[in-house]
């Protein structure tokens, strides 16, 4: 199907797809900037793993085949989205990183969170 014959619903979905993955993108790129200690590498690790499934988990809502599915998956989106905001707050407040560097990602992740979150609650389980 070409983008001109995609209805609004596919096109929102096609650019949250994108958007899902460029936060696990962006948060592989801040986690490459961190300090190599211990505490830091132990967050990191949990951090990525967090970040990158949001993407990979909405994708697998993206092809679930019912609408109990649906809300399944998307709900560990906003699981593992509400983690990343986690480990992205401890990163700053434990001094590991600046507020500068994770209030970016935050807001992205805040945002993805709300909009998944309304979809969830608007679907019929």
């Amino acid at each position: 199907m070409s983008d001109l014959n995609k209805t609004p619903k596919e096109e929102f979905v096609e650019l949250f797809r994108q958007r899902t993955k460029k936060l696990a993108l962006d948060v592989i790129r801040f986690s490459q900037g961190l300090p190599k200690s211990e505490e830091a590498n132990i967050m990191k690790r949990q951090l990525l793993r967090s970040a990158t499934s949001v993407g990979a988990n909405y994708r697998a809502a993206c092809r679930a085949r019912s609408a109990a599915e649906f809300y399944s998956k998307v709900s560990i989106v906003i699981e593992e989205a509400d983690e990343t905001i986690f480990w992205l707050e401890l990163l700053e407040e434990s001094g590991i990183t600046s507020k500068l560097t994770t209030t970016p990602l935050v807001k992205e992740t805040t945002e993805i969170l709300s909009v998944l979150a309304k979809a969830r609650k608007n679907t019929t389980r």
